[in-house]
């Protein structure tokens, strides 16, 4: 079979040269192609082959993440070029203003067959839950979620459609908005213990042969008949196969299948291959897919696009030099290292985990309620006195009142009392840890010293970075958001707790030793005091660093202003993204007011 495909690739590269032979060469402005990457693994794949042909042919193609909507303003304002992944008819509403207004050309359908609806586990299937109408019916079972990906993603904007307009009874459903990853973990999660979860699916994707899934039946009118039935299109900038002949014509050529995605997707995600690397790897095995897409298209630069006899049809490889490919040849395992650590500590301890996620989760879910179950005007009086105990101004208190009652104007209440309750927990979490360090680091300095590369660790450390970590271990929610939080707050109250005590005067402590105060009563009735103000100023740092985090927290799931940020980014809102902006700084603000140090108002 492999020689028969050499042969055909031969007779390809015989055949190629009297067409490419007189063609010119690509114009200097095409040789830079600019792709979008919706984050979706498929699109992944796909763009990553994409690109690796791009390379093999001399072009550089350039891969930016966004979002669909903003991909679809993007190639309006002919900032990118090409779009691999338009599901349709999922996508319809985000396309069709750009088809209408001409801004962008439909090139050809490059996957059909595939896939996009909500899924359950075969054994929740087995249950009776069948159909979108049967969801209503495990309300308890499913904790009233449905777990999607992105927020702006038009997977779950037809979801919240169904909620708010309470198709099939799911007006109460609360959807959970994160990634594909993030998603994906939390289906882990339920299938280790066979609980309830609906979810959203699409085929291709390796989902379908890592779990035993259900596509339910019941969404024709949401999702599109034939669970979503779903065909994928190539898009480009109106003009731009006119401008770049050559890589029209690729483009035009270009057709994957269902297989040959999850194959590309499973190397990706279950063998931890980078898209490039299962991208070159794929091509590698099938020469003859890869033939069919070269025919009629040349290099960059008009010479032809020959086929090796190997059947590779080119290696493609960037060039890099000796020294370079020595070092990445003997690519320590770091990464390999700590994935393994993870799974032990996930395989191992996983009803420990549970419990902190039953204990922390439902201390957030707690407050959220009690502050739910208080009346709005209640509430608002309460922080209003509140403010007015803490700092004696009326001014301030008319503001706090003035500031909720905007943000509940603005339809964000249900979205601050959520921020609101993520915020006190962290803060009151990262206190109590980290003011007791904070004294014991002041009197131990070889502690602080030890200490102080971890705290700038967690702070200079990207944050996504040790959320993936507390993701896979915590499921989505708000506890691997409170735990990120944590984390990245704790440096505040250690490092200033440990600046007052370190900082309190000699004297002071030497006339409690004169009086015989023991190591108890010196701790508590002088350096407390003398180090107060900036003990204060360490926690009301720590609530400003856990409120930083509320976008963060809103992409594994945890809800609240973050929510509406995201969406409006994804889904190029200016509108929305302002208002749910300002109501985290409003909040912001009457939080530091309130917790600012006392002895700094004015008398």
């Amino acid at each position: 079979m492999r020689s028969l495909a050499a042969l055909f690739l031969l007779s390809l590269a015989a055949l190629a040269p009297a067409d490419a032979a007189s063609a010119a060469a690509e114009p200097a402005s095409c040789r830079v192609v600019r792709l979008s990457d919706v984050g979706w693994t498929d699109v992944t794949s796909t763009t990553a082959v994409f690109a690796d042909v791009l390379r093999y042919l001399g072009y550089r193609p350039e891969i930016t993440l966004l979002s669909v909507p903003v991909t679809f303003a993007s190639l309006k304002n002919r900032n990118i070029d090409v779009f691999l992944g338009n599901w349709m008819p999922a996508q319809y509403n985000d396309r069709q203003p750009f088809v209408a207004d001409g801004s962008i050309e439909i090139v050809r359908a490059n996957l059909t067959g595939a896939k996009y609806t909500l899924a359950v586990p075969s054994y929740t299937y087995e249950a009776g839950l069948h159909d979108f109408a049967d969801i209503q019916r495990f309300d308890t079972e499913l904790k009233g979620a449905i777990y999607g990906i992105e927020a702006g993603n038009d997977g779950n904007r037809h979801v919240l459609e169904m909620i708010h307009d309470n198709d099939f009874g799911l007006g109460h459903f609360k959807l959970i908005e994160s990634s594909e990853q993030g998603m994906l973990a939390e289906v882990a999660r339920a299938y280790r213990t066979h609980e309830a979860i609906v979810f959203l699916a699409w085929e291709p994707h390796p989902m379908n042969m890592r779990f035993e899934l259900r596509y339910l039946t019941g969404g024709d009118t949401t999702f599109g008949p034939d669970f979503g039935g779903a065909t994928i299109h190539t898009v480009t900038r109106a003009g731009y196969s006119a401008e770049c002949p050559n890589v029209g014509r690729l483009l035009r050529n270009l057709e994957f299948t269902t297989r040959g995605e999850s194959e590309i997707m499973n190397a990706i995600l279950n063998e931890h291959a980078s898209p490039e690397t299962a991208a070159r790897a794929w091509r590698a095995k099938h020469a003859d897919a890869v033939a069919g897409w070269l025919a009629g298209v040349t290099r960059a630069d008009g010479s032809p696009a020959a086929v090796a006899s190997d059947g590779r049809a080119g290696v493609g490889r960037l060039r890099v030099s000796s020294f370079e490919t020595a070092i990445t040849a003997h690519k320590l395992p770091f990464g390999a290292a700590v994935t393994v650590g993870i799974d032990w500590i996930k395989a191992h301890g996983g009803s420990f985990f549970d419990a902190v996620s039953a204990l922390v989760g439902g201390a957030v879910r707690g407050i959220n309620a009690a502050l739910g179950f208080m009346p709005s005007y209640v509430l608002i009086l309460a922080v209003a006195a509140l403010g007015w105990l803490t700092q004696r101004s009326l001014l301030l208190a008319a503001f706090i009142a003035l500031t909720l009652m905007f943000i509940m104007n603005q339809g964000y209440w249900a979205q601050t009392l959520e921020t609101l309750s993520l915020v006190l927990v962290s803060a009151v979490v990262a206190t109590l840890i980290g003011v007791p360090v904070g004294i014991a680091a002041a009197h131990r300095p070889r502690l602080y010293a030890a200490l102080r590369p971890a705290l700038d660790l967690m702070q200079t450390l990207p944050t996504f970075v040790y959320l993936i970590p507390t993701l896979v271990l915590f499921g989505l929610g708000v506890v691997p958001a409170l735990i990120s939080t944590v984390i990245f707050a704790l440096p505040a109250p250690i490092r200033l707790t440990h600046l007052g005590i370190s900082g309190v005067p000699k004297p002071l402590l030497e006339a409690g030793e004169a009086f015989g105060a023991t190591r108890w009563q010196l701790l508590v009735k002088v350096e407390l005091p003398s180090a107060a103000p900036l003990i204060l100023a360490g926690i009301t740092q720590c609530i400003m660093l856990s409120l930083s985090m509320v976008v963060i927290g809103a992409l594994v799931g945890a809800g609240g202003l973050g929510v509406p940020v995201v969406r409006a980014l994804n889904t190029v809102q200016v509108g929305m993204g302002f208002e749910a902006g300002l109501a985290i700084v409003l909040l912001a603000i009457v939080l530091d007011r309130i917790t600012r140090f006392a002895g700094s108002r004015k008398p």
